[in-house]
């Protein structure tokens, strides 16, 4: 009988126990307890952090039963049972303070409960202490701290800032306990999807080492390719793999590249390509960070930033480069180091992420789904006609289709990027390939997208910034086409001009050029 896919299952008994698919991560459980004692680790949601967490929990507990024919089993001491704090803030959406401390009070009672202690300190910090010692007294054993989703409290709320801030400094009080708390701790493990400065949420714990960008820790979560066509080998015999590797492979932790689990679970259950991660949250403050940032858009595509960025960010200050790395909506693309900075270069992870990514950002400006969907399909069967006549009136509809009262709340119209911001977030929802300031040896070209054996060639002029210059001509002077010459059967250039005044393109010009590859 086929084993079934353990999608959204966060026991590691249940997985283990009811005949469920399991790749084998228990090397990494040895790896932590002897390498180490406090460890962070930042993945984004939906990545398999809470099954590691109780995977870990279950090899503390002794249940070497669970843990049959995988790799821990002949190299663990399941003599040694420890006791095990396991929090987790994933459930639920934390709304205020208070229901922040009732959450963390909970834990304390069902804690208390399954082990018969009681605690006489009211305060959250000092009865999580209390129960820490309670536990290493009762059990004589070290005690593991395993905390999930740590940053879930503050997230919820990060478009208040001043509730998230509050919110954050409880939590950093509850968190401080742990400091101090060495020498009756065995391990300490935390999660979640952002690294927060530790000066702020983690103060005092200087010691605590961050496994997200550890290459030997790379592939704690998520499956690498070899792990899943080993595991999953019988489910895959109707998949193209190539077109699995497109739309869910390509996250980099600096080491192997690694599928989101979510993803390829549901895509080899139901048979179908579809946005499955995206769908389970929406980024909507991210794309509004963006926008009132005036961030160029295609940008994403080659996105450079270093350690400053990639590091931590806080309430006070959050770094759009930076959200958009810590929850999964770009990844490591390769890494530079030299002269004592480092230069991460950053990308869509997948094809899923790319289309679904700019396909929100086009709810978020056109404010109307419907609309949204008409242009994609008009577009497509534009592409498949080669209509260009066409391509220029619906280009025009693009930007009518953003009511004026977004414009009224927004100066984002006066920024020169945004409106190549609107053609590439079009393109690239349509999963078409796009390639945004490609280098060639006379300049930069502003945009290239690739249909079939087709490729499009973008000039962009705002016509208030360059009343004298004509787009089509720049592309013809800048011969930007001789680098694509060999590649593509058809070549076309086309010059795009804007008005902010108009808030509109006043003019689209086309020309062919020929080709040396046979029709």
């Amino acid at each position: 009988m086929l084993r079934k896919f353990p999608i959204g299952i966060q026991s590691f008994e249940v997985i283990r126990s009811e005949n469920y698919y399991y790749v084998d991560k228990t090397p990494f459980v040895k790896k932590l307890v002897d390498e180490g004692k406090f460890y962070f680790l930042a993945r984004p949601r939906r990545f398999g952090k809470s099954l590691f967490l109780d995977t870990l929990r279950q090899a503390f507990l002794g249940r070497r039963k669970l843990f049959e024919g995988l790799y821990l089993e002949d190299h663990w001491d399941w003599s040694v049972q420890y006791p095990v704090i396991h929090i987790s803030f994933g459930a639920g959406v934390i709304k205020s303070v208070e229901e922040l401390i009732e959450t963390i009070e909970s834990f304390f009672r069902k804690h208390c409960r399954n082990e018969n202690l009681s605690l006489a300190e009211k305060l959250p910090n000092k009865r999580f202490e209390e129960l820490i010692l309670k536990l290493n007294q009762k059990y004589e054993r070290p005690v593991v701290v395993l905390i999930d989703e740590y940053d879930k409290p503050i997230l919820d709320n990060i478009e208040n800032r001043e509730l998230a801030i509050e919110i954050r400094e409880n939590l950093k009080n509850f968190y401080s306990v742990l400091k101090d708390a060495d020498p009756y701790l065995k391990l300490v493990f935390i999660t979640g999807v952002s690294k927060f400065s530790k000066v702020s949420l983690f103060s005092g714990l200087n010691n605590l080492e961050d496994l997200t960008l550890n290459p030997e820790y790379a592939t704690i979560c998520g499956y690498t390719e070899e792990e899943l066509t080993t595991v999953f080998s019988e489910r895959l015999k109707d998949f193209d793999l190539e077109e699995i590797r497109r739309w869910y492979n390509g996250y980099n932790f600096l080491g192997a590249p690694v599928y989101n689990p979510f993803d390829i679970l549901l895509c080899l259950k139901s048979g179908l390509f579809r946005p499955y991660w995206f769908e389970t949250g929406t980024p909507s403050f991210l794309i509004k960070l963006l926008v009132e940032n005036r961030f160029f858009v295609p940008d994403l595509e080659h996105l450079q930033a270093g350690d400053e960025i990639l590091e931590s960010f806080d309430v006070d200050s959050i770094a759009p480069e930076t959200l958009l790395f810590q929850t999964g909506y770009l990844t490591i693309e390769s890494v530079e180091r030299a002269s004592g900075l480092t230069i991460y270069t950053l990308r869509y992870p997948n094809l899923e992420v790319k289309t679904a990514f700019t396909r929100h950002l086009l709810d978020y400006l056109v404010q109307n789904r419907r609309e949204r969907e008409k242009n994609l399909i008009r577009l497509y069967r534009i592409f498949q006609k080669n209509d260009l006549e066409a391509l220029r009136d619906l280009f025009r509809s693009f930007f009518a289709s953003i009511p004026h009262d977004w414009y009224r709340k927004s100066e984002i119209q006066n920024y020169e990027g945004y409106y190549a911001s609107i053609f590439y977030a079009y393109f690239s929802a349509l999963g078409l390939e796009v390639r945004v300031e490609e280098p060639t040896s006379y300049g930069r070209l502003d945009m290239a997208v690739v249909f079939e054996d087709r490729c499009y060639l973008f000039e962009f002029k705002v016509v208030e910034l360059e009343p004298e210059g004509r787009a089509l001509a720049t592309l013809k002077a800048r011969r930007y086409h001789e680098k694509y010459l060999d590649r593509f059967r058809e070549i076309y250039l086309l010059g795009v001009e804007f008005s902010r005044t108009d808030r509109n393109i006043v003019s689209v010009e086309w020309e062919r050029v020929s080709s040396s590859v046979n029709p």
